[in-house]
C-alpha cells in the first residue's frame, strides 16, 4: 500500500472540509462500497461478490466507513444461520448521493466508455436521468463559471460565508 501523505494522515483535524472528506473517503474502494450501497448491496458477501474485492480490504473499508458514520451495522440473520451484520447508509452516507451523481456525470462527460454505465442516477417517480448542479441560496441553477472557490479568510468584500452582507 502506498505511503499516506502527511496531509491525509492528519486529514480529520484539517480545517479544510475537502481534506477532511478525503480523510474518510481516501481510496477507490470506499467510493465503490458506497456506490454498491446505493445500488442495494447490504451484506459483506454481496459487496465482496459485486466488487471482486479481497475480504481483508473490504473488512477494512467497511470498518472505516462505519467508524466515520457513512455506514452503520445492522444485525440480520438468514434462516438456520448465525447473526451477521448488514451495512446501511446513514444520513451522512445518503448525503454522498450528490457527490456520486457529480462523479458519474463528470466521468460520463470526460472519461467516456462504450459500455452502458453500471450506475445511472434517475428520479424515483419517472426514471428520468438527473444531474448534479450548482445552486444559489434561492435554488437557482448557476453556470459553473459563475461559481468560484475562495479561502474563507479572503471572502469578497462585504460578504459573509452564508452570502449575507457584512
Amino acid at each position: 500500500m502506498p505511503r499516506q501523505s502527511p496531509t491525509l494522515a492528519r486529514a480529520l483535524e484539517n480545517p479544510c472540509p475537502i481534506i477532511r472528506s478525503l480523510g474518510v473517503l481516501s481510496d477507490t474502494w470506499s467510493f465503490l462500497v458506497v456506490r454498491e450501497a446505493f445500488l442495494g448491496a447490504r451484506t459483506f458477501v454481496q459487496l465482496r461478490d459485486r466488487l471482486h474485492i479481497a475480504p481483508d480490504v473490504l473488512s477494512a473499508r467497511l470498518g472505516s466507513l462505519v467508524e466515520h458514520g457513512v455506514l452503520e451495522r445492522t444485525p440480520y440473520q438468514e434462516p438456520g444461520q448465525r447473526t451477521r451484520d448488514a451495512y446501511d447508509l446513514t444520513a451522512a452516507g445518503r448525503e454522498l448521493k450528490v457527490v456520486m451523481v457529480a462523479m458519474e456525470q463528470w466521468g460520463d462527460a470526460h472519461v467516456p466508455h462504450a459500455p452502458t454505465p453500471r450506475m445511472l442516477p434517475v428520479t424515483t417517480e419517472t426514471g428520468e436521468r438527473v444531474r448534479a448542479a450548482l445552486v444559489d441560496p434561492e435554488g437557482a441553477v448557476l453556470p459553473e463559471d459563475e461559481v468560484t472557490f475562495v479561502r474563507s479568510d479572503r471572502l469578497p468584500t462585504g460578504r459573509s460565508v452564508n452570502g449575507s452582507a457584512t
